[in-house]
């Protein structure tokens, strides 16, 4: 057997993939996933180009059209893709960049591009590969160029067909159905990244089409990340000015923009050559390390901070700090294609020295502002201190119980955290009925009584004196704030469980309020669960039907013979529902649907969170005003 095994395995066996065949056979090694991120992924290789080209000085307007047939049209002013023959393959520049895989004027001494954030050369020709029709259109030399594709291969000759006095590139593309089970793009997902590479992009107008719905969006900041704070900030209370710092060094361009509010959570974004880098790297590392150091020696200079008092920790003195850290630098790093962390030690110390020296100067110029920063530092570092002597109890308090609450934690008799779930169950009622239709081995539940503390404008020693807060911290094992440990996670699910009223959206919503700011690694790594326990039951005779939304009753109901004499029972609450039918309805992994949290966007997940829970009313009825029509069964 293994003779044979070893004869099977030879040169034969060997697949060489051609041309862009690699990437239509793994496409995720390219862009990511091929779920609603990489489809919309395809729209960021081709706006990249763009901005790209605005980087460079070349490029002022840059139009991303939806089209009604589903295909994204991406329209810029820049250069136009060179035409001419290119020496290496003997095709056109334009058919090389759309179907060779690491071609683009991006690589090298005398690369087209200063600073690119396409830096790999797989953008467009990727984009080709994973669409069923391309068409690429270049206004070069006072001539119209046009070239067909289809799935990265050229389907009609490069084509001059006609004149114009304009310069630029037009890419339109239709995803390919065959490679993402998804293929319409989403209007507010393209819009919110649009205004975040203008902002990134100070002096370029980018304007959103949406043919489909009628829709059109145009961003155009003079201001830049300075612009990017104030709409950041918009719904919090602001404590002094932004400060601004905007420095070219050999190693590139720095540019940072920050200011302190009034709220608990720290906000920092930070990017490299305008491609977020969502796990940071040594840009941001720089810029913490600086912070920390600047306003220390400050407040040590300044006499603020007494001989005897301990320094400001990186946690104080980033307590409700809004932050853009953006690096433009000719030869960046990434780790990975998707591009989500820096790696250029340079510019470690370049955003540290730039940063120190700046807004040191800052300080010493705005002592106002200063003593404004100081002092909501100083504040949080007491709050901290606090905070650990009640974290400190929390978690003696843990360990002295073995982990259980009486009254309230009925846990499973399972020790594998992988096989493991924990409904949190809004009141005892429910609690009660949850506790006795559950699979024990498995299954752990933990009542909650009223409504928990919002922990958007509350600080950790207030959060954690809050019986409720106490009781899920203690259940989950992770511990909070400094002492958090996903390894320690005692249940892989965690599933919330309230009413289908407006107390259970609110209990719902503080309680991903609470996961969102204070155990994000739960939420990032899909632990988080919504239960959709049924709406209506729909008896007759001995037959049963569960309906889980107003759609499904009115289906449900053509499968009955007399639909008059349908007994319809709309549930209020789950302490209506009997042991069994919660069970078979909300809790058995084979009947039950469940909804899995994911965050796509930070930002956008901060922006609602702030609006929803913040201290701010205006926004807060502003957005209800907005949605209200759009929510469906809503009991008041």
């Amino acid at each position: 057997m293994a003779d044979d095994v070893k004869k099977s395995y030879g040169a034969e066996q060997i697949q060489v993939l051609e041309g862009l065949e690699a990437v239509r056979k793994r496409p995720g090694m390219y862009i990511g996933t091929t779920d609603m991120e990489g489809l919309h992924h395809l729209v960021w290789e081709i706006v990249d180009n763009a901005i790209d080209e605005a980087m460079a000085g070349e490029c002022s307007n840059i139009v991303v059209t939806l089209n009604s047939d589903g295909s994204c049209m991406v329209e810029d002013d820049g250069r136009g893709i060179p035409v001419d023959t290119h020496k290496k393959t003997g095709r056109s520049a334009l058919e090389t960049v759309l179907t060779v895989l690491h071609a683009g004027g991006k690589f090298g001494a005398e690369g087209g591009y200063k600073v690119s954030g396409g830096l790999h050369g797989v953008g467009v020709s990727v984009v080709n590969a994973l669409s069923s029709k391309t068409v690429a259109e270049v206004r070069r030399n006072g001539k119209i160029y046009r070239q067909e594709y289809s799935r990265g291969k050229p389907v009609t000759e490069l084509e001059e067909v006609g004149k114009t006095d304009e310069t630029g590139t037009t890419i339109t593309f239709i995803p390919d159905a065959d490679m993402f089970p998804i293929t319409e793009f989403d209007y507010e997902t393209i819009k919110n990244r649009m205004r975040q590479q203008a902002y990134l992009t100070k002096g370029v107008s980018i304007k959103i089409v949406d043919k489909r719905f009628d829709k059109k969006y145009k961003f155009y900041f003079e201001g830049g990340i300075k612009s990017y704070i104030q709409h950041l900030n918009k719904n919090k209370e602001s404590l002094g000015r932004i400060v601004y710092i905007d420095k070219d060094l050999p190693e590139g361009n720095v540019e940072i923009a920050l200011q302190y509010t009034n709220s608990y959570q720290e906000h920092i974004f930070t990017f490299a050559n305008n491609i977020h880098t969502v796990e940071g790297g040594m840009h941001l590392t720089g810029f913490k390390a600086a912070l920390t150091r600047t306003i220390n020696a400050y407040a040590r200079k300044n006499s603020i901070l007494k001989e005897k008092e301990a320094n400001l920790t990186a946690e104080d003195v980033r307590e409700g700090l809004t932050a853009i850290i953006s690096v433009k630098l000719t030869d960046p790093q990434f780790e990975g294609q998707t591009k989500s962390k820096l790696g250029n030690a340079e510019m470690r110390t370049a955003v540290e020295n730039v940063f120190n020296e700046q807004f040191s100067e800052f300080l010493n110029e705005h002592p106002n502002d200063a003593k404004l920063f100081i002092s909501k530092c100083s504040l949080a570092a007491r709050a901290r201190i606090a905070a650990k002597a009640a974290r400190e109890t929390v978690i003696r308090k843990g360990v002295l119980e073995g982990m259980t609450l009486p009254g309230k934690l009925a846990d499973c008799s399972s020790k594998d955290p992988s096989k493991t779930e924990l409904y949190i169950v809004e009141g005892d009622s429910a609690g009660g009925s949850a506790k006795q239709g559950r699979d024990r081995e498995f299954q752990a539940i933990l009542p909650l009584r009223g409504k928990i503390l919002n922990v958007e404008h509350s600080r950790m020693d207030r959060i954690l004196s809050n019986n409720e807060i106490k009781s899920t911290v203690i259940a989950l094992g992770v511990g909070i704030g400094e002492t958090f440990n996903i390894e320690k996670l005692r249940y892989n699910r965690i599933v919330i469980m309230t009413d289908a009223d407006v107390d259970g959206a609110h209990i719902r919503t503080l309680l991903l309020t609470l996961f969102y700011r204070y155990f994000k690694p739960l939420v990032e790594q899909g632990h988080i669960y919504i239960a959709q326990p049924p709406l209506y039951k729909l008896g007759q005779g001995k037959k049963t039907v569960y309906a889980y939304s107003d759609e499904e009753k009115e289906e449900a109901l053509k499968e009955f013979k007399d639909v008059s004499k349908v007994n319809i029972q709309r549930y209020k609450g789950l302490g209506e529902m009997n042991p069994d039918q919660l069970w078979e309805t909300t809790m058995n992994p084979e009947t039950r649907s469940m909804l899995r949290v994911a965050v796509e966007d930070a930002e956008r997940a901060d922006q609602v969170f702030d609006t929803l829970m913040g201290t701010e009313v205006p926004p807060r009825k502003k957005f209800i005003q907005t949605h209200a029509k759009s929510v469906k069964n809503l009991d008041i």
